[in-house]
């Protein structure tokens, strides 16, 4: 389907919706679905806790003036099921939290109810479901990070913090396919070699494909963002350190589990901020008119243990531009 045809008819939807009108109504509890990954993590949990904290910052407090309902990506039922309940418990705005599929789910069940995304892994505007970032168009904005930009720093602050290696090894899987394109032109781009290493059918064999990483020689490796992954991160820290591999993740909760360094958005940053959308669009605004944002907020976060096990020094010049170092 053509973007400005996708667009518009999700925008004429809108037009006729009833849920801006009801949840301005003197007295109404303002009804919020919330669609995203589980909160088994400590990340999850706390981006969680920031948006229901920048609710309150808002006006709206749960309990009072304000109910959130929240639904999974994990539902063994499916997503599309998980935000079709939402809709049917008679939300007036879905948060749609996370990878790409959370969005898809969020627009199928919404019949025009208002979407507030955190878009992970995937570009809105390339994908067609916003005009463009100033004026989103429809009844979809939110915040997202572009993951070509993200890719070329990363590989930058790695390549300075291992210089002299040339063989890049890239784990992905279908999810982070946005991100994997971005990552081989930053790649070609400082003349490395790429491995391309993708896992295809959960449960994946991490084991497995590191082996082959280390059988084709990688000096280094780059670990894209998947939910898939997130559950297993000590595992591929551990791995990572097994085979010798310094590796550069997106997220610090991986370096917390024993990676060696990660560059990325502050994620509890960018669900607290999607709070300020909902609240905008209870008070009246139209997503529509709403900017979609990127986020503000980078970590540069780097486990010094974990460098110790790999034999590495960190350059001074990284030391210093580091937000979190774990001793």
């Amino acid at each position: 389907m053509k973007r400005r045809k996708f667009i518009g008819m999700i925008g004429g939807a809108i037009m006729a919706s009833p849920h801006f009108a009801r949840a301005q109504q003197a007295g109404k509890v303002a009804k919020v679905g919330v669609l995203g990954p589980p909160p088994t993590t400590p990340l999850v949990a706390e981006m969680y806790r920031a948006f229901l904290r920048g609710m309150r910052e808002s006006g709206f407090i749960e309990g009072q003036n304000l109910s959130v309902i929240f639904r999974y990506l994990n539902d063994a039922r499916g997503p599309f099921v998980a935000a079709a309940e939402l809709v049917q418990a008679d939300v007036d705005l879905i948060v749609a939290s996370g990878p790409e599929i959370a969005l898809k789910a969020a627009i199928r069940a919404s019949r025009g109810i208002p979407v507030a995304m955190l878009a992970v892994n995937y570009d809105p505007l390339e994908r067609g479901y916003i005009a463009s970032l100033a004026r989103p168009g429809g009844n979809i904005t939110g915040v997202f990070v572009r993951q070509v930009e993200l890719a070329e720093k990363q590989l930058d602050l790695l390549t300075q913090a291992v210089p002299g290696r040339k063989r890049l090894a890239i784990l992905w899987d279908v999810q982070s396919a946005d991100q994997f394109s971005a990552a081989v032109h930053a790649a070609r781009s400082l003349n490395l070699d790429v491995l391309s290493t993708k896992l295809e059918t959960p449960p994946y064999d991490f084991a497995s494909a590191f082996r082959t990483m280390s059988r084709s020689e990688s000096q280094f490796l780059l670990v894209l963002s998947s939910p898939l992954f997130t559950r297993h991160r000590k595992r591929i820290g551990e791995l990572a350190i097994r085979h010798r591999l310094p590796t550069m993740f997106i997220f610090k909760t991986y370096v917390e589990a024993g990676g060696l360094m990660s560059y990325g958005v502050d994620l509890v940053d960018m669900q607290y901020r999607v709070s300020a959308y909902v609240a905008k669009i209870f008070n009246g605004s139209k997503p529509a008119d709403l900017p979609v944002e990127q986020p503000k907020k980078f970590e540069l976060v780097l486990n010094l243990k974990t460098a110790k096990a790999l034999g590495i020094t960190f350059p001074r010049s990284i030391l210093l531009r580091a937000t979190e170092v774990i001793e």
